[in-house]
């Protein structure tokens, strides 16, 4: 868990007691826009708290890890701090701990050709098919 720093202030939003709703803590550190977003997503099993899936109303604790999956990755959270309402971004980004890994690169070869060499021979054509994933023998 990371140390907040002296100099930020708390938000206006934080709690002074140990549970918030889960749902309403991802709405408030600004994961997802709306609270029925958030609470649709619990619902989806598209949120896991600590490894375990949860209920909307599932009270998250400082220290706790929240997975939330989101176009196929996920996102790993530690709670710092609870907030049960919408703060602005600097003040919501002190609130959790991203531990989320850096998502892989995907490399797609694009063929390229020269400026200016015209157009392509059949034999170029059909090279070029071939790295795209046609088959150059069948019928369109």
């Amino acid at each position: 868990m990371s140390e907040i720093p002296e100099e930020v202030v708390i938000p206006a939003g934080a709690l002074a007691s140990s549970a918030v709703r889960v749902d309403t803590w991802l709405w408030a550190t600004r994961q997802l826009k709306s609270r029925s977003q958030a609470t649709a997503a619990v619902r989806a099993g598209h949120v896991r708290v600590n490894g375990e899936p949860v209920k909307a109303a599932y009270k998250v604790r400082v220290g706790d890890e929240v997975r939330l999956r989101i176009e196929g990755f996920d996102r790993i959270l530690g709670v710092n701090l609870l907030l049960n309402k919408r703060v602005s971004y600097p003040q919501a980004r002190i609130a959790y701990d991203d531990r989320t890994p850096e998502r892989p690169r995907v490399h797609i070869p694009v063929a390229m050709r020269e400026k200016g060499s015209g157009r392509p021979t059949k034999k170029e054509r059909r090279e070029l098919d071939r790295l795209r994933g046609y088959d150059s023998h069948e019928h369109y």
